[in-house]
């Protein structure tokens, strides 16, 4: 049977990653690490000052006084015997898109999954102010999502931002990670074809704008972040 490692930013007790478990519990093993509180915008942050704690509250549940990083670090090091076959981090109270995703520490639990080479996928729920979350609204795309991915792989280099809208789901898109302000690249990168830099910028949704239409948005980001289109302008003024 495959088996997947959850964690999240919110708790060990957020109804979310009770949600998450409920749905995947029927498609692998599961294996819970999470913060034993709140961890929000803590981004990629690393318990290195105090002693992180690994308290087990359940079958296969265990509570860490750390950050999700800090959670998926404990989980390949100390509790799993084996690396999990994929590690997915959330259901996050709220949306994690555009440059919320540098302080996210929901992404950034994924993202240390992709350190191990192993495939991750973080998701989020919109919300409307003044409206309960509905985790259940999106517990279709999620399982397909994750089903696909255990079946048929995905490079661990390679991490998938999943962010579900609050209201009525139209559907599903590939998106792109959308910046608050966009400013001129220093190489303005060439949509000619689809291998080349700037193809499928030009062609994807901005991740805001899907879920903000209705849209489940699934953004693939890249453990490294080298800019390679920047990468050709520099190397012909500095080298």
């Amino acid at each position: 049977m495959k088996s997947i490692l959850l964690t999240n930013d919110d708790g060990i007790d957020a109804e979310g990653l009770k949600a998450l478990k409920d749905e995947l519990c029927h498609l692998a093993h599961i294996t819970v690490v999470a913060p034993d509180q709140e961890r929000s915008a803590v981004s990629h942050g690393l318990t290195i000052r105090t002693r992180v704690e690994i308290k087990e509250v359940g079958d296969d549940s265990f509570s860490i006084s750390g950050t999700p990083a800090d959670c998926v670090i404990c989980a390949f090091e100390k509790i799993l015997v084996k690396p999990p076959d994929m590690v997915v981090s959330g259901i996050n109270h709220g949306s994690n898109l555009g440059d919320d995703i540098m302080y996210s520490g929901t992404v950034a639990g994924a993202r240390e999954a992709a350190r191990y080479g192993v495939p991750a996928v973080a998701i989020s729920q919109d919300y409307e102010n003044g409206k309960k979350i509905r985790f259940n609204g999106g517990s279709e795309f999620i399982h397909k999502i994750i089903k696909i991915i255990l079946d048929d792989g995905l490079d661990g280099e390679t991490l998938l931002n999943v962010n579900i809208p609050a209201g009525k789901i139209r559907g599903m898109k590939i998106t792109r990670h959308g910046c608050t302000m966009h400013q001129k690249h220093l190489n303005t990168p060439n949509g000619e074809g689809e291998d080349s830099p700037g193809f499928w910028k030009n062609k994807l949704i901005l991740d805001k704008l899907a879920v903000r239409d209705g849209y489940v948005s699934v953004t693939p980001l890249e453990r490294d972040q080298t800019d390679y289109t920047a990468v050709r302008t520099l190397t012909r003024i500095f080298v």
